[in-house]
């Protein structure tokens, strides 16, 4: 069992900067091998959004998708099993819960972490 606790969310005016982390642990047995790593958000009535991935054989960084192409950020140690969302020039429309997925590499099971919460103010 992988648990995955995000960490960093909190609330933010127009144009600023915050870094997300996710750390995974295992609450029992083994830790299984990762093959994606990467982050998603939801914001208030609307449906979960993509917002960056990390392929365990890719690159250790990447941009994100979309209205937060250019912005965000996401990258990993992996040594520390953590990946990291850094998001900059924060905007309005970017306020949401941002979750933290892992799939399992042998059956694709994805693990989620609770959620942080970003709010951003004008």
């Amino acid at each position: 069992q992988v648990q995955l606790v995000e960490s960093g969310g909190g609330s933010v005016q127009a144009g600023g900067s915050l870094r997300l982390s996710c750390a995974a642990s295992v609450v029992s047995g083994e830790m299984p091998s990762i093959s994606v790593m990467g982050w998603y958000r939801q914001a208030p009535g609307k449906e979960r959004e993509y917002v960056a991935t990390l392929t365990t054989r890719g690159a250790d960084s990447g941009d994100s998708a979309g209205s937060m192409k250019g912005r965000f950020t996401i990258s990993r140690d992996k040594r520390k099993k953590t990946v990291y969302l850094q998001m900059n020039d924060l905007k309005p429309e970017d306020t949401a819960v941002y979750y933290c997925k892992m799939s399992r590499t042998w059956d694709g099971f994805d693990y989620w972490g609770k959620g942080t919460l970003v709010t951003v103010s004008s």
